[in-house]
């Protein structure tokens, strides 16, 4: 393994949780709840939609790798004549067919762990990735099945470090766990030049970062219930990044 790739593993392996803490938790803190993954009703205009938009040809196919609610599909609406999704929550994807459905949006689901089902969910112009990297150990297999899949380009959007680093402070105050550094999007990026990939990368200001509820932050933490008063008081103060990069390529 080429040193960037290493030290992505590395920082990744790191946000793992202990299993004694996992242990405790009364549901699964890895979870997403789909409710807060849906698109907005009209597109929301963002490098990441320009990006993709550059690539897709009128009509063109989209594989949307970890698809969630389709925000990074139906930003595309007007535009794609076909979307395939894929996401390991069987929730996400029956969310995301009857938002499809209800758009007129051409499209079918694939459910699974990308790259496992990359074979199922075949190829297509412009192949978009939101939000997932930082989900990710094995970089390189990851993003090599990205480039492999699409015949145009690929455009995938990040947080600039990892989305729950904001937390840190509250792992330590909790669990007495010190996290190591998080995987950035500077370290994605090296991995991806050690591989012949040279993506366009743009920064920018995402906007609301997303929810801060008290029980919320508790789930993430594995903490009981009853700690949500406590979390709420430990949140106060405490800044989410919202500092977002998009990183585009053409397919080989």
């Amino acid at each position: 393994m080429d040193d960037a790739a290493a030290v992505w593993r590395q920082r990744q392996e790191g946000r793992g949780i202990p299993a004694d803490i996992l242990a405790t938790a009364a549901t699964n803190p890895w979870h997403h709840d789909v409710g807060l993954f849906a698109a907005p009703p009209e597109p929301v205009d963002s490098p990441s939609r320009r990006a993709a938009l550059a690539l897709l040809p009128d009509g063109g196919t989209v594989l949307d790798v970890g698809c969630g609610g389709g925000r990074a599909a139906f930003a595309l609406a007007g535009r794609v004549g076909h979307v395939t999704a894929v996401d390991q929550q069987q929730d996400m994807l029956d969310a995301f067919a009857a938002d499809a459905r209800a758009r007129g949006v051409p499209h079918r689901t694939v459910l699974g762990r990308w790259p496992d089902v990359a074979a199922d969910a075949g190829t297509a112009d412009v192949v978009t990735c939101h939000h997932v990297l930082h989900n990710v150990v094995d970089l390189v297999p990851f993003v090599r099945a990205l480039t492999e899949a699409a015949r145009r380009g690929v455009v995938v959007e990040m947080m600039v470090e990892h989305p729950m680093a904001w937390l840190d402070p509250l792992w330590l105050r909790f669990h007495g766990l010190r996290r190591p550094p998080s995987a950035t999007t500077d370290d994605a990026v090296a991995a991806l030049r050690e591989i012949g990939v040279d993506p366009a990368v743009q920064r920018w200001e995402r906007g609301s970062p997303g929810p801060r509820d008290a029980a919320w932050v508790a789930r993430r933490l594995c903490l009981p219930p009853e700690a949500v008063p406590e979390v709420a008081g430990a949140l106060e103060g405490l800044e989410r990044p919202g500092v977002a990069a998009t990183l585009s390529w053409a397919a080989a």
